[in-house]
This record gives C-alpha cells, sequence and structure tokens, in this order.
C-alpha cells in the first residue's frame, strides 16, 4: 500500500496562487500516473489533472485548464498542482490520488476509478 501525503493548501484571495504537493510513501514498486481531484461542498468528487509518471501526457479540466498546472518529480516520489488565478469556484478539499498499474489509455486517468490510492486531503478555501 501507497501512502499520500498531501500539503500547501490554505486560504487565499480571488485571483491568487497556491501550490498543493503530494508525497508518496511505502511500497513504491512502479508508478504510472498521478492525479487531483477536488470535492466542494454538497457536490461530487471532480477531476482537476493529472499526469503520467513520464510526464509526456498531462490532462486537465475545462475549468482549470490555463490556470493549474500539473508537474511530477520521480526522485521524490511527488506530484504538484500550482495554481494561478484563483476564482471562489476552486474552493474545495483537494485529493491526491495515484495509479501504479500501467492503463491501455492515459486518458483514463482522468477517472477516479482507476486510482489505487488517494491521500487525505488538504483544503483550499479562496475568498471573493
Amino acid at each position: 500500500q501507497v501512502q499520500l501525503l498531501e500539503s500547501g493548501g490554505g486560504l487565499v484571495q480571488a485571483g491568487g496562487s497556491l501550490r498543493l504537493s503530494c508525497a508518496a510513501s511505502g511500497n513504491i514498486f512502479s508508478t504510472y500516473g498521478w492525479g487531483w481531484f477536488r470535492q466542494a461542498p454538497g457536490k461530487e468528487r471532480e477531476f482537476v489533472a493529472a499526469i503520467t509518471k513520464s510526464g509526456d501526457s498531462t490532462y486537465y479540466a475545462d475549468s482549470v485548464k490555463g490556470r493549474f498546472t500539473i508537474s511530477g518529480d520521480n526522485a521524490k516520489n511527488a506530484v504538484y498542482l500550482q495554481m494561478n488565478r484563483l476564482k471562489s469556484e476552486d474552493t474545495a478539499v483537494y485529493y491526491c490520488a495515484y495509479r501504479s498499474a500501467a492503463l491501455s489509455l492515459s486518458t483514463l486517468l482522468k477517472y477516479d476509478y482507476y486510482y489505487n490510492d488517494w491521500g487525505q486531503g488538504t483544503q483550499v478555501t479562496v475568498s471573493s
């Protein structure tokens, strides 16, 4: 089992930036990809961004495209989410997710069903 620890959440004014980090530890034998998801109060969890281990493929939700950037550091078994031009609607608990085994299509990283392990979440609050 892999443990994921997120950090970097907090309170920020609209238009500001935050950088989320997620570090993996435990039985890391292989990595296929990472994802970030979020869940706002009263809403279902939704996809935010994903990246393959190689970094060759990245995916973003339309709502964050052009504002958020996902990146990874294989040496540190970590993934990051740089969030710029934050909006009040970005307020949510953000979850890091990890996928070890390969998928037939990397686009499947956009779906929470395909992840093995999840972090506890970090709160991001954007004040308007």
